[in-house]
């Protein structure tokens, strides 16, 4: 296959970056469209960088108008109506419209293990993984009656060196060197499926242009679904510490906390282990993918050396002290 003009939708996030990396490597023509916001990820040197925004209608005509491109990944797409007009934009000038959406849908708890791509989608907890449906209701549509292009992947929780995947994040880290207790919801028996952007991208990039992906959906995800207090113990352990475990009911955690609410009661208080049959038969030379006990040292060690991203959330840290006095003695 002739490499192919990418357009990323997004790319500066944590898994758009490192798909960034993933299809430059494999020598497409890559273009990104960002809002000009760069955190902690740089574009690629050789990656063309354009800044925008994509509900802009003269903005995103001009993308089509000059040159156009062979596939268009959507990183930015959160609601139906965006989903629409990139519709109306792209259908008839692309090969492949890749919508970003989120494991997130999936029916919680999930009715069987391992999670397919033919499960239910519903979750009443999460506004998020509700737009999402919908974003996926209007392409499946948009396929089925004008042939749109269109392909749907469903990370499920994806990390790099700039993501810590529990509750306080850097707050975590900061009580375990201190030598305080640290939340865990739930009783920490959970497992649930934690995957590399690096090992993300890599599969997501035999995706691009693949004439059987067109039309269908797949979950990216690994095959590593530690429990979540062998997660809290391999990040504590790379911080070169003895974690104090304190375990709190989700439903608890969300009631104090309502930001808590959609992601943990929609999504981590519950098993997810998925199967990846389906991916693996269409992506041939997938290696082995990074376990967390080495994606955590990548963490601990990423954040050593920027003392600037340790941020500790002053309230968070008083909502973990407050839990730790009512639940630690259990």
């Amino acid at each position: 296959m002739r490499h192919q003009r990418v357009l990323f939708i997004g790319g500066t996030g944590v898994i758009s970056s490192h798909c960034v990396s993933a299809a430059n490597r494999a020598g497409h023509e890559v273009t990104v469209l960002t809002r000009g916001v760069r955190d902690d990820h740089e574009i690629p040197d050789g990656v063309r960088s354009l800044v925008g925004d994509i509900r802009d209608p003269e903005r995103s005509r001009l993308l089509t108008e000059s040159g156009g491109f062979d596939i268009v990944v959507d990183f930015l797409a959160f609601d139906p109506e965006d989903v629409r007009s990139r519709i109306d934009l792209l259908d008839g000038c692309v090969a492949q419209y890749v919508f970003i959406s989120s494991a997130s849908t999936y029916l919680k708890p999930p009715a069987r293990l391992p999670v397919t791509e033919s499960a239910p989608l519903r979750n009443p907890h999460s506004a998020y993984a509700r737009a999402k449906i919908a974003c996926e209701d209007v392409l499946v549509a948009a396929f089925r009656e004008r042939s749109f292009p269109a392909t749907i992947v469903r990370p499920s929780h994806t990390y790099d060196q700039t993501s810590i995947p529990t509750l306080g994040r850097w707050t975590d880290i900061a009580r375990m060197r201190a030598g305080k207790p640290v939340i865990v919801h739930g009783d920490g028996t959970t497992p649930w499926t934690i995957t590399h952007a690096r090992d993300f991208a890599t599969a997501f990039s035999g995706l691009l242009r693949h004439p059987a992906a067109i039309g269908d959906v797949f979950h990216i995800t690994g095959d590593h679904a530690p429990t979540w207090d062998q997660i809290y113990t391999w990040l504590a352990e790379a911080a070169g510490v003895e974690p104090r475990l304190v375990h709190v009911p989700s439903e608890t955690l969300g009631a104090i906390r309502p930001d808590w609410s959609a992601t943990l009661v929609g999504d981590k208080a519950h098993a997810m282990v998925f199967d990846n049959s389906k991916l693996k038969a269409l992506v041939s030379g997938l290696g082995p993918a990074q376990t967390f006990d080495e994606g955590a040292r990548e963490i601990v060690a990423w954040y050593n050396a920027h003392p600037e991203r340790q941020i500790v959330d002053a309230g968070t840290d008083a909502v973990f002290d407050v839990l730790v006095e009512r639940f630690g003695g259990r």
